[in-house]
């Protein structure tokens, strides 16, 4: 397909793009309005043409945001390791900062029903959707997908782990930070078999484990591969590793788990077995969840800024248009409770 009749956003009309896909003006109108009534690829190449020639949906859709300056999809890849994601605590925590960051900039937010998987569904994510911007909330098993993705797109961010060779731009805390001052602090405690539970194939929890890593290092205090166990993030699966560990007689006294949940879980199981928080084991969480402050011992945790959070990702969304976003880190904070006894 050839680009003539579309060169600028004032000459963009329906009939051009019409023309450059082969198809009906009214066809053309059904798939701006994401009709059901256009098949997907038909859907997906008219969204295509019309975003590459800045057609300005805003304005012409009927059905479109009123009002609104910007309009920012939020999008949840298929988990990994947080099996309930839009329920998760920190997601929720973290949503309410973009809100709010999207509230002071006139924004619109969407929660899309989109539920990506591959390359394919993340490019048709892009290419279909008539949000300003979007965010991906985590990597999950995509990052050579993003990739892939920002060689043709730079209208989204990603919260989530850092890579080497990212070409997309991520805002996330600085994980391998975080899991070693956690990791740290339960050493100088004098604590020496620390267990770690966390699912070490999502990006951020193997992160967090790297830090766990490095803080063995660092201190002298050799490592135990025994003493790391996958657990989802949630508060049953940390519960359930917690409970196999004591059973299997795994010697351990302390727990440095890759999310709240998961360290919620783990003194629901030592408590249930007899064991003392912190008397026999001291407990470190990720995250600062609400329910962190709530439970009995209150949870030692890293604390992640979302407010913060969710500023960069609505700034970097919409004030880097038609540039490369730098990525940025987050500085994370150790805040200490009654769950590790000092």
């Amino acid at each position: 397909m050839g680009s003539a009749g579309l060169k600028s956003r004032k000459n963009a009309r329906l009939e051009d793009i019409a023309r450059q896909a082969g198809v009906s003006i009214s066809t053309v109108s059904r798939a701006l309005n994401d009709s059901p009534a256009v098949k997907r690829r038909t859907k997906q190449e008219i969204w295509k043409i019309a975003r590459e020639h800045d057609y300005d949906f805003r304005t012409n859709m009927p059905n479109g945001p009123v009002g609104a300056e910007a309009t920012i999809a939020v999008i949840v890849p298929a988990p990994q390791a947080r099996e309930t994601r839009v329920a998760d605590p920190f997601f929720l925590e973290l949503l309410a900062g973009i809100a709010e960051a999207a509230r002071e900039r006139n924004a619109d937010l969407v929660i899309s029903h989109v539920f990506p998987r591959s390359a394919e569904d993340l490019e048709f994510a892009m290419t279909t959707s008539r949000a300003t911007g979007m965010i991906f909330i985590g990597q999950s098993s995509l990052h050579h997908a993003f990739n892939k993705l920002s060689d043709t797109n730079d209208r989204f961010v990603v919260w989530g782990a850092e890579f080497g060779d990212a070409r997309y731009c991520t805002i996330g805390s600085d994980n391998v930070a975080g899991g070693k001052r956690a990791t740290s602090h339960l050493l100088r405690l004098g604590r020496k078999r620390v267990l770690f539970l966390g699912d070490t194939e999502a990006p951020e929890a193997e992160q967090r484990h790297r830090g766990y890593r490095i803080a063995h290092t660092e201190a002298g205090v050799a490592l135990d591969d025994s003493l790391t166990l996958p657990a989802h993030f949630d508060v049953h699966s940390g519960e359930a590793t917690t409970r196999a560990a004591i059973e299997r007689g795994i010697d351990f006294d302390a727990v440095f788990a890759a999310s709240d949940l998961i360290a919620i879980g783990a003194i629901r199981a030592l408590t249930k077995s007899g064991r003392s928080v912190p008397g026999d084991v001291s407990v470190v969480g990720y995250d600062n969840i609400p329910a962190a402050r709530l439970v009995t011992p209150r949870l030692t945790t890293i604390d992640q800024d979302t407010n913060l959070a969710g500023r960069m990702l609505v700034s970097k969304l919409i004030d880097t248009q038609g540039a490369q976003a730098v990525s940025e880190r987050l500085e994370t904070s150790l805040l200490i409770r009654e769950s590790c006894g000092g």
